[in-house]
């Protein structure tokens, strides 16, 4: 597999659209990880040191790349043992005094008693936990490019406006009186929620009432989202 796709400059705020956009984001960074199968290093905060440490913007950015560090991982794994499973069942057993040169170990894939200790009910239940790891890095990664939207000016921090819209988008109340650690909490909560039960549907519809306020994905937060992949 081959890291092929781009992600899109120009998208109009149509749902369609956004959805469409969002797969093929979604898309590429899976073959991306796929590709590499390469634990990352912890991340550093998004955007920069505009915004104190507790800040919102920090705080739920974090948050939501934390989510995406665990589930590249989960899921390297899963892709690793899938095509390991796969092998097995497509070649005949090798003599027992050849050793062919291994040309993927620079991919870091698991182990033959790694897939066989993490899935003794072999393809079948690798196959299982393929999608569900596809599933919730697909939901952290659209979270974090919603998080990154909603900071329009690409500051590393959420203003008044742009923490009403953010709240409103995720059906929260916004009180603007609240502290940030607090508003943050309730952030984090909401995507918890929709993490656990891979809610990708209701983050989508968010993300649609962002672009019909004129938000859109520029170019900074592409680079942003790169940079979590990688």
């Amino acid at each position: 597999m081959v890291y092929f796709l781009r992600h899109m400059q120009n998208v109009s705020h149509k749902p369609d659209s956004i959805r469409l956009r969002a797969l093929m984001i979604q898309t590429t960074v899976l073959l991306a990880i796929i590709l590499t199968l390469s634990f990352p290093a912890p991340l550093p905060a998004a955007g920069g040191t505009h915004e104190t440490p507790d800040g919102v913007f920090h705080h739920f950015t974090r948050h939501i790349q934390e989510h995406i560090a665990s589930d590249k991982i989960a899921f390297a794994k899963a892709s690793g043992c899938t095509n390991w499973f796969y092998q097995q069942e497509k070649r005949k057993p090798a003599p027992l005094d050849v050793h062919p040169i291994r040309l993927d170990l620079i991919l870091q894939p698991p182990s033959r008693e790694d897939c066989l200790r993490l899935y003794p009910g072999g393809l079948d239940a690798v196959r299982q936990d393929f999608h569900r790891t596809q599933s919730s890095l697909s939901v952290s990664l659209t979270s974090y490019e919603f998080a990154l939207v909603v900071d329009r000016d690409d500051d590393a921090h959420y203003n008044r406006e742009e923490l009403r819209d953010l709240f409103q988008s995720l059906a929260l109340t916004h009180d603007p009186t609240h502290s940030p650690a607090t508003q943050a909490t309730a952030l984090t909560e909401r995507f918890d929620t929709w993490y656990r039960t891979r809610n990708l549907e209701n983050m989508m519809n968010g993300m649609s009432r962002l672009y019909e306020k004129g938000y859109r994905f520029t170019p900074a937060d592409r680079a942003e989202l790169d940079r979590v992949t990688k």
